[in-house]
């Protein structure tokens, strides 16, 4: 089995791609990639059993209602959103709700937050992966899952915080996560790439990404149940571990 991470930018500059190959109880970091394309991302796609992407792959379903209201002049869908709660409702999606309840961690909104260029990107590479490939259900049960590296890194036990960036102390913090990622790994086989994931956020959480990737394909990941079964359908799932690392392996 090989897995796909893609952390998605806005544009090819800075979109990392990893691929992680499974054999017998063992994993190796056969591919890893940065300034991806969108035909890079479903090259990649087609050649492997599940991708995981770090990025919202749907908006609120409030929002679209409030949006056609405001267009429309209807004023009671829009004001249906007044005050702070009602727009949390346009900003936040019912996963993102849930990934608080359950890691402590706030997601970026996709609708509010630097997040959104990145989500339409993710939109129109759904769209080409559909073309190409068929279309993806947006709550993980096809071939496709929105994961969250950090959320990953903290439900496996390690640290979820002060990774990003570009600066010493983020590549160095980085570094610090791998060697604790290979000691609780040791059959993980970063293929030489350590070099390249300690220096780069955008790797680093690609590798991650292929990692949950995994966790999804073999059933270690949170399912939406029947409350929220609805919802993942159209705004998508945030799909978080629920088993050990080493449950990876084992498959």
């Amino acid at each position: 089995m090989r897995t796909l991470g893609v952390d998605l930018a806005a544009a090819t500059k800075k979109t990392a791609a990893a691929i992680v190959e499974w054999t017998d109880g063992a994993a190796r970091l056969v591919h890893l990639s940065l300034n991806v394309s969108d035909d890079a991302i479903v090259e990649l796609f087609g050649s492997t059993a599940m991708t995981g992407i770090d990025c919202p792959v749907g908006w609120p379903d409030a929002l679209l209602p409030f949006i056609a209201g405001h267009l429309n002049f209807e004023a009671k869908s829009v004001l249906e959103h007044d005050g702070i709660e009602g727009r949390r409702l346009l900003a936040y999606r019912d996963t993102d709700r849930f990934v608080t309840r359950e890691t402590g961690l706030i997601p970026l909104s996709v609708s509010a937050d630097r997040l959104a260029h990145p989500a339409m990107r993710c939109a129109v590479i759904q769209a080409k992966i559909a073309r190409t490939h068929g279309v993806q259900a947006r709550d993980g049960s096809g071939q496709l899952a929105e994961v969250y590296p950090a959320a990953s890194l903290k439900l496996w036990g390690m640290s979820a915080r002060g990774y990003k960036g570009n600066g010493t102390t983020e590549a160095t913090q980085r570094a610090s996560i791998l060697e604790r990622l290979t000691r609780s790994a040791p059959w993980l086989d970063l293929g030489g790439y350590q070099l390249d994931l300690a220096a780069s956020d955008d790797m680093f959480d690609s590798l991650v990404a292929a990692l949950t990737a995994r966790a999804v394909k073999v059933g270690t990941t949170l399912r939406p149940d029947n409350d929220h079964a609805a919802r993942a359908a159209s705004e998508g799932w945030i799909h978080l571990p629920n088993g050990r690392l080493e449950d990876l392996a084992r498959g």
